[in-house]
C-alpha cells in the first residue's frame, strides 16, 4: 500500500539515494534539508503523512525535543531515526523519547524497507481505531503499579502513605522507570482525586516557553491553573530554568502565583509531584538547582529502581503488556509469551527501562503474526543482547560466572596480586584484538604504600572509557553509578565529555 513519507537528512547524496529506494517499493516521499524546514512541513501535512524518516547524525546531533513535538503534531504518526555507527546513546535517546526504531548507518535497502513497511502497519493500526498507546487517566491506582521486586513494593508502600497528605513528593530515577504512573497512583490515592492531574516535562519543553507554559500569562491560564485543586505533577524539574524555579518556590512556600501584570497574586491550590532523572543535591553543588527550592520540594522523596535492578518485575510487566495491547488490538485472544521469549527479555538490561520494555512488546504484539510471541519477535534485543554476551565472553573468559561489581572487581584483583605481592592488577585481554593488553592499575606507591582510591578510580574510569570506547551509558552500567555521576567524575578528573576517548588511558 502506497504511504506518504516525510525523510529530514542535512545530507544531500543521502536524501538522493534514500528517496530512490523508498519510491522503488511505491511510497511517496517528502524532503527537508533540516529539522526546522521538516516540522513545518509536518504541521502542514501532517494528516496524510504516514511515516518520519530522521536523520540524527548533522553536525549538532538530534535536539531532544523534536520527537516529542512530532509526537504532539500528530502521535499516531511513527517516527524512525538513522544514526551514525556507534551512536548507542543517540540510538537509544531516540528510543526513550519515543522513536519506533532506529537505523545505524550504512543501512541496507532491505534494513531500511524492513524498518518502514512495520512503522506503516502500525501507522495503518492507528487509523483503523486502534490506539497505539493507552492514554494515561486520573483512574489509575497502584493496583497498576507491578510490584513483584521488595524495590518496587516498597515505592508502592512509600506511595501509598505520600498520598494520605498534602506535602510535596519528589520521584527519583532513570528516564522510563514509571515515574509518572506512581505520580497518578498518588492522586488516585488523595482526597484530591477527583480534581485534575496535570502533568508537564519540563524536557520537552523548550526553555523560553516553559514558564509560559506553567504560570501562563494574562491571556492563558497555564498548567498551575489548569490543575487548580488537583496535582500538578512536573517532570524533569531539575531543567527548570532560574526563574521558574522562583516561582514555583513561591507556590510552594505561599500558595500563590504572580501572572502578567498583576498586581494581585492568584491562589494556586495544587499539590505537587516532582521528578527527576538527575541527582538534585549535585545540581544545587553545581549551582544550577536553587538550594532553598531543593529543601522544599525534596521533603518526601521516593526512589524508583531501574528495571536492570528489579528484574524479578520484568516477566510480571511483559504479560501485562501483551495482554493489554492485545486487548487494543482487538485480538480474537491474548497473545502467549514463549518462554525463550521471556528468557531473552529478562536477560536484556533495558537502559530505556519500563517504557523501552512497554514500547517493545506493543510493537511485537502489532506485528505478530502467530499466536505467541517468540524470540525472533525481537530482533533488536537478540541482537544486543548476543552482542553483549560476545563481550562478556570475551573480557571475562566465564561467561557463565555473574558479573563482578567494579568495586569487587578492583578487591578481587588487588587480593590476587598481594598474594603474589606484584602490587598491581593487569587488565585481562578485551576481546577486541587485545585493545587493552598491557593496561596496569598499579595498587602501591613507590614507597610501597597503597594509593590513594581517588587516584585509582581515576584509572580505573579512563581504562573504561577506552576498553568501551568511549559508550558513557555502558561505561556508567559496567562501572555501576549513574551516568550524571559519571560525568561530574570525568568533569573532576579533567577528562573531556565530549571526546572522552582522547583523555582514555
Amino acid at each position: 500500500m502506497t504511504a506518504q513519507i516525510l525523510l529530514i537528512d542535512e545530507d544531500a547524496a543521502e536524501r538522493r539515494s534514500m528517496k530512490a529506494a523508498i519510491e522503488a517499493h511505491g511510497h511517496t516521499v517528502h524532503l527537508a534539508d533540516t529539522v526546522h524546514a521538516g516540522i513545518e512541513l509536518f504541521r502542514r501535512h501532517g494528516d496524510t503523512i504516514g511515516l518520519v524518516l530522521i536523520d540524527a547524525g548533522s553536525t549538532d546531533g538530534l535536539d531532544p525535543t523534536v520527537i516529542p513535538l512530532l509526537g504532539q503534531i500528530n502521535p499516531a504518526v511513527p517516527v524512525i531515526v538513522g544514526t551514525a555507527e556507534g551512536a548507542t546513546e543517540t540510538a537509544l535517546n531516540a528510543v526513550r523519547a519515543g522513536a519506533f526504531d532506529f537505523l545505524v548507518k550504512p543501512i541496507t535497502q532491505e534494513r531500511l524497507i524492513g524498518a518502514i513497511e512495520s512503522a506503516l502497519k502500525i501507522h495503518r493500526t492507528s487509523l483503523q481505531g486502534r490506539t497505539p498507546r493507552r492514554a494515561r487517566s486520573g483512574s489509575v491506582s497502584f493496583s497498576d503499579v507491578v510490584a513483584a521486586s521488595a524495590a518496587m513494593s516498597r515505592v508502592v508502600e512509600l506511595g501509598r502513605r505520600a498520598a494520605q497528605s498534602m506535602i510535596p513528593v519528589m520521584l527519583e530515577g532513570e528516564a522510563g522507570v514509571g515515574k509518572e504512573l506512581v505520580a497518578r497512583a498518588i492522586h488516585a490515592a488523595s482526597d484530591r482525586s477527583a480534581r485534575p492531574f496535570v502533568p508537564v516535562n519540563c524536557n520537552a519543553i523548550s526553555p523560553s516557553l516553559i514558564e509560559e507554559v506553567l504560570f501562563g500569562n494574562e491571556q492563558l491560564p497555564g498548567k498551575v491553573m489548569e490543575a487548580d485543586g488537583g496535582t500538578l505533577f512536573i517532570e524533569e524539574i531539575s531543567e527548570l530554568p532560574p526563574a521558574g524555579q522562583s516561582r514555583v518556590l513561591e507556590i510552594a512556600q505561599t500558595g500563590e502565583i504572580h501572572r502578567g501584570a498583576q498586581q494581585r497574586p492568584a491562589k494556586a491550590n495544587v499539590r505537587l509531584i516532582l521528578a527527576t532523572n538527575k541527582d538534585l543535591i549535585e545540581e544545587v553543588k553545581a549551582g544550577r538547582f536553587r538550594e532553598d527550592l531543593y529543601y522544599r520540594l525534596n521533603v518526601f522523596p521516593i526512589t524508583i529502581a531501574s528495571l536492570r535492578r528489579r528484574k524479578e518485575d520484568i516477566p510480571h510487566l511483559i504479560r501485562a503488556f501483551v495482554e493489554r495491547f492485545s486487548l487494543e488490538q482487538r485480538l480474537p485472544r491474548t497473545l502467549q509469551v514463549d518462554p525463550s521469549a521471556l528468557a531473552l527479555l529478562t536477560s536484556f538490561d533495558w537502559p530505556g527501562n519500563t517504557r523501552q520494555l512497554e514500547n517493545a512488546i506493543f510493537r511485537a504484539v502489532v506485528l505478530a503474526d502467530g499466536t505467541s510471541l517468540r524470540e525472533r519477535d525481537f530482533p533488536q534485543i537478540a541482537a544486543q543482547v548476543n552482542s553483549h554476551r560476545g563481550s562478556a565472553i570475551g573480557i571475562d573468559q566465564h561467561p557463565a560466572v555473574p558479573e563482578q561489581s567494579p568495586i569487587a572487581k578492583v578487591q578481587a584483583a588487588l587480593a590476587e596480586r598481594a598474594a603474589a605481592f606484584s602490587g598491581s592488577y593487569s587488565a585481562p585481554s578485551t576481546g577486541f584484538g587485545g585493545a587493552a593488553q598491557g593496561n596496569v592499575i598499579v595498587s602501591t606507591d613507590e614507597a610501597g604504600n597503597v594509593r590513594k582510591l581517588a587516584e585509582i578510580e581515576e584509572e580505573l574510569i579512563r581504562f573504561a572509557l577506552k576498553f568501551y570506547r568511549g559508550q558513557m551509558s555502558q561505561v556508567a552500567r559496567k562501572l555501576g553509578i549513574g551516568r550524571s555521576t559519571l560525568y561530574r567524575k570525568l568533569k573532576d578528573y579533567g577528562i573531556d565529555p565530549d571526546d572522552p576517548q582522547r583523555d582514555a588511558a
